[in-house]
């Protein structure tokens, strides 16, 4: 399995894992109260954080276990990271819009936060995903 696959992987583990953290513990808290009245900024950037850190150690660790394989980047791993990254921003776009018309709309900040923040989690979700599918069955011809 190439490195990039393995960091593909690592990315979708984590952030699916930290997102499902952050979940449970804002809808745990939330009980009877509203959910834009629960306190989600400390567990939103304790996620975050978690998920960075998690993630570096993780990709520090492969990187550890197969040495020979640091650094090996041919021209088909640019293009299946190049194919991930783009489409998988596309969620980071429609994201950023519905939170600027969010507030634009005088929303309240918890919801401007989540939606940004599943944004966020779904652009790494399906570049990683894209990744992983091109490395086990290629990229797809256009």
């Amino acid at each position: 399995m190439a490195s990039e696959e393995k960091r593909a992987w690592i990315m979708v583990v984590v952030a699916v894992c930290a997102y499902g953290a952050y979940l449970a513990v804002v809808l745990g808290r939330a009980g009877t109260t509203p959910l834009a009245e629960v306190p989600y900024v400390a567990p939103l950037l304790w996620s975050i954080g978690g998920a960075c850190l998690v993630s570096i150690v993780l990709f520090i660790a492969v990187s550890m276990a197969s040495p020979a394989d640091i650094g090996k980047k041919d021209q088909r791993d640019r293009e299946i990271h190049r194919y991930g990254e783009y489409t998988g921003q596309s969620f980071l776009v429609a994201g950023a819009i519905a939170a600027m018309l969010m507030a634009m709309l005088e929303w309240d900040h918890f919801w401007i936060a989540n939606t940004l923040y599943l944004a966020f989690v779904l652009s790494a979700v399906l570049g990683s995903t894209l990744k992983i599918i091109a490395y086990r069955r290629g990229l797809p011809s256009w």
